[in-house]
């Protein structure tokens, strides 16, 4: 049986491991001062959701549409002015939080060309 990428990254506490580092970097990085502002000033909530649709969308528990109903990632972004430079910087906190995730290289990489795919779906801007 093949394991699933929420399986591969250690399932619940794993993915919350990956989004606390996202929002860690998203807090520490000079380059993440645009995408940081557009986020609320206590994260805790940002935190939630995303290890929620994570979760779902990496193959594990489908907890955000349980909560909040079909993700609507591009309508919910909308409101957001999400450019190139979002994009990248988003993907920067992404890419860092990965590298510190023990799976495989040939996983890594693969997520990271689906964020990125999705990441610039977001684009509005």
């Amino acid at each position: 049986m093949t394991k699933t990428p929420y399986e591969h990254l250690g399932g619940e506490t794993g993915v919350r491991t990956l989004v606390d580092r996202f929002y860690d970097l998203m807090e520490s990085l000079p380059e993440a001062e645009e995408i940081r502002a557009l986020h609320p000033e206590m994260l805790s909530s940002s935190r939630d959701k995303l290890f929620k649709f994570l979760s779902g969308w990496l193959g594990g528990p489908p907890l955000y549409m349980q909560e909040y109903g079909h993700p609507m990632l591009r309508a919910r972004h909308l409101p957001f002015p999400i450019s190139e430079s979002e994009r990248d910087a988003w993907m920067l906190c992404m890419t860092r939080a990965l590298e510190g995730a023990d799976i495989d290289s040939l996983l890594r990489q693969q997520l990271l060309a689906s964020f990125l795919r999705t990441a610039d779906h977001m684009r509005n801007r």
